[in-house]
Protein backbone atom coordinates (compact mmCIF):
# COMPACT_ATOMS: atom_id res chain seq x y z
CA UNK A 1 0.00 0.00 0.00
CA UNK A 2 1.30 3.47 -0.93
CA UNK A 3 1.31 6.16 1.90
CA UNK A 4 -1.04 8.44 1.68
CA UNK A 5 -0.15 11.21 -0.81
CA UNK A 6 2.26 8.86 -2.96
CA UNK A 7 1.65 7.67 -6.41
CA UNK A 8 1.94 4.07 -7.22
CA UNK A 9 4.04 4.01 -10.98
CA UNK A 10 5.21 0.57 -13.06
CA UNK A 11 8.66 2.00 -12.49
CA UNK A 12 10.71 -0.68 -11.20
CA UNK A 13 14.32 -0.50 -10.61
CA UNK A 14 16.01 -2.65 -13.65
CA UNK A 15 19.52 -2.63 -11.33
CA UNK A 16 20.75 -0.36 -15.06
CA UNK A 17 21.74 3.04 -15.38
CA UNK A 18 22.07 5.68 -17.85
CA UNK A 19 26.03 6.10 -18.24
CA UNK A 20 26.51 9.70 -18.93
CA UNK A 21 29.87 10.25 -21.47
CA UNK A 22 31.87 12.73 -22.56
CA UNK A 23 31.70 14.30 -25.95
CA UNK A 24 35.54 12.79 -26.36
CA UNK A 25 33.91 9.31 -25.24
CA UNK A 26 30.87 9.32 -27.27
CA UNK A 27 33.02 10.21 -30.18
CA UNK A 28 35.45 6.88 -29.57
CA UNK A 29 31.71 5.14 -29.21
CA UNK A 30 30.36 6.75 -32.45
CA UNK A 31 33.80 5.70 -34.75
CA UNK A 32 34.07 2.04 -33.42
CA UNK A 33 30.01 1.90 -35.10
CA UNK A 34 29.05 0.31 -32.03
CA UNK A 35 26.14 2.31 -30.82
CA UNK A 36 23.15 4.40 -32.22
CA UNK A 37 22.90 7.92 -32.11
CA UNK A 38 19.48 9.36 -31.40
CA UNK A 39 18.71 13.34 -30.49
CA UNK A 40 15.58 13.95 -28.62
CA UNK A 41 15.41 17.75 -29.18
CA UNK A 42 12.53 19.12 -31.22
CA UNK A 43 12.71 19.52 -34.98
CA UNK A 44 13.57 23.49 -35.18
CA UNK A 45 16.52 22.54 -32.42
CA UNK A 46 17.46 19.55 -34.80
CA UNK A 47 17.38 21.88 -38.17
CA UNK A 48 19.69 24.42 -36.39
CA UNK A 49 22.54 21.53 -36.53
CA UNK A 50 23.39 18.01 -34.84
CA UNK A 51 26.33 15.48 -34.16
CA UNK A 52 26.65 13.85 -37.96
CA UNK A 53 26.07 10.15 -37.08
CA UNK A 54 22.74 11.30 -35.10
CA UNK A 55 18.93 10.81 -36.35
CA UNK A 56 16.33 12.89 -35.02
CA UNK A 57 13.18 11.01 -32.70
CA UNK A 58 12.05 13.87 -30.40
CA UNK A 59 11.27 13.05 -26.69
CA UNK A 60 7.98 13.17 -27.22
CA UNK A 61 7.66 10.49 -29.72
CA UNK A 62 9.90 8.54 -27.77
CA UNK A 63 7.33 8.45 -25.09
CA UNK A 64 4.74 7.11 -26.97
CA UNK A 65 6.50 3.61 -27.42
CA UNK A 66 10.31 3.95 -27.04
CA UNK A 67 10.89 0.39 -28.10
CA UNK A 68 9.75 1.01 -31.22
CA UNK A 69 12.25 3.83 -32.44
CA UNK A 70 15.03 1.99 -30.59
CA UNK A 71 15.81 -0.93 -32.67
CA UNK A 72 19.29 -2.00 -31.05
CA UNK A 73 21.18 -1.99 -27.71
CA UNK A 74 23.65 0.57 -27.70
CA UNK A 75 22.40 4.03 -27.97
CA UNK A 76 23.97 7.83 -27.41
CA UNK A 77 20.85 10.15 -26.20
CA UNK A 78 21.73 13.25 -27.11
CA UNK A 79 19.74 16.75 -26.47
CA UNK A 80 20.70 20.23 -26.24
CA UNK A 81 22.52 20.36 -22.61
CA UNK A 82 22.04 17.15 -20.99
CA UNK A 83 18.26 16.94 -19.34
CA UNK A 84 16.17 15.80 -22.13
CA UNK A 85 18.58 12.91 -23.43
CA UNK A 86 19.18 11.45 -19.55
CA UNK A 87 14.71 11.22 -19.56
CA UNK A 88 15.25 9.62 -23.16
CA UNK A 89 17.69 7.17 -21.65
CA UNK A 90 15.42 6.44 -18.71
CA UNK A 91 12.64 5.48 -20.89
CA UNK A 92 15.34 2.79 -23.19
CA UNK A 93 16.16 1.19 -19.87
CA UNK A 94 12.34 0.68 -19.45
CA UNK A 95 12.11 -0.76 -22.28
CA UNK A 96 14.59 -2.97 -22.00
CA UNK A 97 17.93 -1.60 -23.16
CA UNK A 98 20.58 -2.43 -21.50
CA UNK A 99 23.72 -0.34 -22.70
CA UNK A 100 22.27 3.48 -22.84
CA UNK A 101 24.54 6.74 -22.42
CA UNK A 102 23.32 10.33 -22.18
CA UNK A 103 25.82 12.57 -23.49
CA UNK A 104 26.70 15.58 -21.00
CA UNK A 105 26.47 18.86 -22.26
CA UNK A 106 24.28 18.33 -24.96
CA UNK A 107 25.37 19.19 -28.75
CA UNK A 108 26.18 22.81 -26.30
CA UNK A 109 28.89 20.60 -25.05
CA UNK A 110 29.80 18.36 -28.13
CA UNK A 111 30.52 21.82 -29.79
CA UNK A 112 32.82 23.48 -27.20
CA UNK A 113 34.82 20.09 -27.44
CA UNK A 114 35.24 21.24 -30.96
CA UNK A 115 33.26 18.13 -32.54
CA UNK A 116 31.72 18.82 -35.77
CA UNK A 117 27.93 19.78 -36.06
CA UNK A 118 26.08 18.77 -39.26
CA UNK A 119 23.29 21.33 -40.51
CA UNK A 120 20.55 19.76 -42.72
CA UNK A 121 21.05 20.32 -46.87
CA UNK A 122 17.66 22.31 -46.24
CA UNK A 123 18.78 25.07 -43.68
CA UNK A 124 22.32 25.55 -44.90
CA UNK A 125 20.52 26.51 -48.68
CA UNK A 126 18.13 29.01 -47.07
Amino acid sequence: QPRPGCVRTNFHYSGRMVESITPERARELIDSGDVDVVDVRETNEWLTGHIPAARHVALSRLRSGARAFLPRDGVIFVCAAGSRSHMAAQLALSAGLERVYNLKGGTQGWKAAGLPILRPAAQAAG
